[in-house]
């Protein structure tokens, strides 16, 4: 009976053993100064990350900024990585936590649509706030020649 090669794909088991060894070793080249690791990890990870961030946030731009905010904080922090943690957990909780920070800060901040009818008034937002003009340049209020050149620059007086 002989032992050939067959062409049947590794388990699941072995395929994520071999993924996060390749993390750990970029990981380590990350930390040595090779830069260009931080691409083989971003190669790997960027489309699952984006995904898992779009469901928890529920917007692609918002999703998208804060994908590439993760792997900003990955290569920032680095040198907190132990590599006997799995890379893909460590990277899932920056994105997660980057994402909780900025559920807060939308709550705090809500988006008001310009079109959306006031109920009382039946007037939009964007009706009742004054025209596009530009606003008069208060020179009183800035001290020093910078300020009153640019203000000369805005008013087409210089």
């Amino acid at each position: 009976m002989s032992m050939e090669p067959t062409d049947t794909p590794p388990s699941p088991d072995a395929s994520a053993w071999q993924a996060d060894a390749r993390d750990r070793a970029d990981m380590g080249r990350l930390a040595a100064g090779h830069d260009a690791a931080l691409n083989d990890l971003m190669e790997r990870h960027a489309t699952p990350v984006f995904h898992f961030l779009c469901r928890m946030v529920g917007n692609e731009d918002d999703a998208n900024d804060l994908a590439q905010e993760t792997f900003v904080r990955v290569f920032k922090s680095h040198a907190s990585y132990r590599a006997e943690q799995k890379f893909s957990t460590w990277l899932f909780t920056i994105a997660a936590n980057l994402a909780r920070n900025h559920s807060r800060w939308r709550s705090r901040h809500p988006n008001i649509s310009l079109d959306a009818e006031n109920a009382e008034t039946e007037q939009t937002l964007g009706s009742t706030l004054p025209a596009n003009s530009p606003r008069p340049c208060r020179r009183e209020k800035f001290a020093g020649r910078f300020a009153r050149g640019n203000c000369a620059v805005r008013m087409g007086r210089a």
